[in-house]
Order: structure tokens, then sequence, then C-alpha cells
């Protein structure tokens, strides 16, 4: 049983999260419309797609980090992973898309961002991301931030961060700042998939459970405590009457359910990267063809 019903609105909805990422879609329009409108009116307005791209972006961060799946994922693996997938394969390249390019340049234009160009190089955003994704599934480190929670926070920011500089490569919303000409783009959305295999694998394979929170229930419950209102430790005694902890709220065993969150990480990060890899491979072949079919001056 998923047990949502033993939880509070607030638990489950997380008001104050929902009026801040508000806040942020309203900050949005206001920079594509009147703001706009009054500093660069020469620039073309954020498109349908663009605005639509935003809100999507900004809902799916709300339901993954301040709804019911952010809940969740405290109690079934799956979920957890269900909530990385969404945060950093789906929103990153929905959020860079979405906000026109002269949003961009404005927010970058200061001679300070010069300083951090190095860390934008193609290589270093690649390894980066990656680097910081597997070793926050080692277990002992995944136990550890999911039951600490102002480095939970942190870490799950930073992870943000690297992921839209990562995807920032391959899907740069700025023309003349991407570094990547098609080809490379692919190769570099193909070493992505290679290098994010080994920790999904992992997780796929094991025979025994790897994660305390998700097996021991005083862990679980500490890691809980930051998810509910009053004494988490109300939760155990539900917990008694259906197997202990975390397991009244499993749908399955504790193994299965870390098998399938692993596959479901690995399946939503084949999917995203198979349809980046159709889109750029479509352009390159576009803009090959096009080339071909232009007259030859010398031949005129």
């Amino acid at each position: 049983m998923l047990g949502l019903e033993y939880f509070t609105f607030e638990e489950l909805w997380t008001p104050l999260f929902l009026f801040g990422m508000a806040a942020i879609v309203i900050l949005y329009f206001y920079l594509i419309g009147p703001w706009r409108l009054k500093h660069t009116p020469g620039e073309p307005p954020a498109t349908v797609l663009q605005k639509t791209l935003f809100v999507t972006s900004a809902v799916l961060i709300y339901l993954s980090h301040g709804g019911p799946l952010s809940l969740l994922g405290h109690t079934m693996f799956t979920f957890h992973m269900v909530n990385m997938s969404i945060s950093y394969l789906i929103v990153p390249p929905m959020f860079l898309l979405a906000i026109p390019a002269f949003l961009w340049r404005k927010a970058f234009a200061a001679a300070f961002w010069s300083k951090f160009g190095k860390l934008m190089h193609p290589i270093v955003t690649l390894v980066l991301f990656n680097m910081l994704f597997s070793i926050y599934h080692v277990p002992m480190i995944h136990d550890y931030v999911m039951t600490h929670f102002t480095i939970h926070r942190l870490y799950y920011l930073i992870l943000f961060i690297t992921s839209c500089m990562m995807w920032w490569q391959i899907t740069c919303p700025v023309s003349e700042w991407s570094r990547l000409t098609d080809l490379k783009k692919m190769a570099y959305v193909f070493a992505n998939g290679v290098l994010l295999t080994p920790a999904c694998a992992l997780i796929i394979f094991a025979k025994e459970p790897m994660y305390a929170i998700y097996s021991d229930p005083n862990v679980w419950v500490t890691a809980m405590g930051y998810c509910v209102s009053g004494d988490p430790s109300r939760l155990l005694d539900l917990g008694s009457l259906g197997g202990g902890g975390p397991q009244f709220f499993n749908l399955m065993d504790v193994v299965e359910d870390q098998q399938l969150g692993g596959i479901v990480m690995k399946l939503v990060q084949e999917l995203m990267y198979g349809i980046i890899l159709a889109y750029i491979f479509k352009q390159w072949f576009k803009k090959e063809h096009t080339e071909d079919e232009l007259p030859n001056p010398g031949t005129a």
C-alpha cells in the first residue's frame, strides 16, 4: 500500500514550496513580458512552446520535491528514482530551452562569470554531473544525504546545477555560445549514457538491500522527520502492523523495489537520450543535405 492517507494535506502538498514555485513562474512571465518590453523591446518574445516548457518544468519540479512524489520517494526507492529522472534528465533541457536567449545573455553578461568559464568545458560538465550522480548512489553517501536535511537540499541543488551545465552542451539556448557540432553532440549524449550505466547496473543487479533508508526502520524514520510534522516515530507504529517501518508503505519487496528503481532510471535515461539523439541526427542530416543541394558558384 502507498499509505498516503496517513499523511496530512501539508505533508503531501507542501504549500510553501508550491507558493515558491508559483512565484518563480510569475517572475518568468514578468521577465519575458513587461521587463522585456521596457529594457529590451527589440528582442523577440518568448514562444508559446517556451512558455509551455517553463510551466511544465516548474510543475514537474514541484511534484518531485514538494508534492506527493517527494513523499513517496522517501517510502519507495522506485519513486525516488522517478524523482531523480524527472529532476536531472527531463526538467533541465526543458528549463534551458524555455528561457529566451536574451535573458541568458543578460544573466551572464557580467565579467564575473568569466572566472567560471573552464567549468563549462564539455568534458568537465560531462564528468562532473555523472560523477556527482554516481557518488550520490553509493549506499553510505545516499543514506547520509537523505538523513541530513541541509546537506540533502544542498546536494540536490548542486546536482540540478551540474545537470543543467551538462545539458547546456546539448541543448544550448544561445546559438553563438554552442561549443559542439551536431556530430560531437551525438557523441556527447552517447558518452553520458555510458557513464551513467554503471550506477544503474549496480542497483539493478544487487541481490541485497543497498540503502538503509528503505530497509532499516530507524534510519527511515529519521529521513521521514523532514517530510512530516510532529513526531515521525508515529509512523513506526503504523509499520508494526504491516511488516515494520518503510515496509508498511512499500508495494513490493525491498530488493525488488530497488531493482525496479534502477530499471526506471535506466529506461528514462535511454528514452531521453534516444529522443535527443534522434533530434540532433535529424538536424545534422538536414544541414548536410541542404549544403549538398546548394548550387556551386564555380559551375555557373
